[in-house]
């Protein structure tokens, strides 16, 4: 039975981080600032230019406001944290403010996992099914499937965090991880968490297998109804924005079935810090890039927004 021994409000956490102040992680710690940064400003201004202009409320700009929105939250989650312990010397956090990391980077973590199966099924629709896409792709059905995204990767935080903070935590309390994740979290567990860790399993093939599934069936119809067109340049452009996705998906959940589906006595700490921060920190500046910002609908909307759009003649 889990109990609540050793675990009150006033307990603290030790993030071990993943730099320390040598001349060498100081670099390191200066570009992960300038990724931050730079992922902000990008994510920011793909929502806000999707929410401007009118021509980009479609359902595949929609799905991509959200992607930019949930990824602009995630590195919000991990980030100023991390920063604040290196800068500061002070590297506890307290119990709420771990359950908060918690909550948030998994329900951000799985909401995109669906939303990027959404985004395939968009892409599907649109190339396999174009006559039926104003039907089967309505704003409402877009809605409803960005809403049940948000939902269901809630469900998952609200359960995982729910569990992982009822566990018994003793000893030195030190996470050897940048942030609260509950892989890192179970090592310092004092109960029997074999139960947790198979419900964590259970919910991985929920959350990345079954969105990878949908994934895999859009796009291998999406290939074929690709190589059966006869325009050349509608073959690129088709290939182009699926080989985005495509790109996207692979680091994404290649990173996170790395993370979360090996055997608790395969992991290691170094490793799971340096996959954790390519996903939590990188991946949400390579999205801007691999998948909206070369658009040119959204170059058209940014230079709209700039004010220096060219007069049609």
């Amino acid at each position: 039975m889990m109990q609540w021994n050793n675990w009150t409000f006033n307990s603290n956490f030790i993030l071990l981080g993943i730099f320390d102040h040598s001349p060498l992680h100081t670099f390191f710690f200066s570009l992960i600032l300038g990724i931050f940064f730079l992922a902000f400003m990008g994510n920011s201004t793909m929502v806000l230019l999707i929410y401007l202009d009118a021509q980009l409320h479609t359902p595949m700009y929609i799905l991509l406001s959200q992607l930019s929105l949930m990824d602009l939250m995630l590195i919000c989650t991990t980030v100023p944290q991390m920063a604040f312990n290196f800068l500061s010397g002070n590297k506890s956090i307290s119990m709420a403010g771990c359950g908060c990391q918690i909550f948030f980077y998994v329900s951000l973590l799985g909401a995109e996992c669906f939303l990027l199966a959404t985004m395939a099924y968009d892409r599907y629709v649109a190339i396999c099914h174009p006559l039926r896409y104003p039907i089967l792709m309505s704003p409402k059905i877009c809605g409803l499937l960005a809403a049940a995204s948000w939902i269901l990767g809630s469900l998952d935080g609200i359960i995982e965090v729910a569990a992982a903070l009822s566990f018994s935590y003793c000893g030195a309390r030190e996470i050897p991880h940048f942030f609260c994740d509950v892989p890192a979290l179970l090592t310092l567990s004092c109960s029997d968490t074999l139960t947790f860790e198979k419900m964590i399993f259970f919910c991985c093939v929920i959350m990345l297998i079954f969105p990878v599934t949908i994934i895999i069936a859009s796009y291998t119809r999406v290939i074929l109804a690709v190589i059966r067109m006869s325009s050349a340049e509608s073959r690129h452009k088709a290939f182009a924005t699926c080989s985005s996705h495509l790109v996207v998906v692979g680091m994404y959940y290649g990173a996170a079935m790395f993370i979360y589906m090996r055997p608790s006595s395969g992991r290691s700490p170094n490793q799971d810090k340096m996959v954790s921060a390519f996903y939590t920190i990188l991946t949400p500046l390579l999205n801007p890039l691999i998948y909206s910002l070369r658009n040119r609908e959204v170059a058209r909307a940014f230079m709209k927004v700039l004010g220096v759009e060219k007069a049609e003649v």
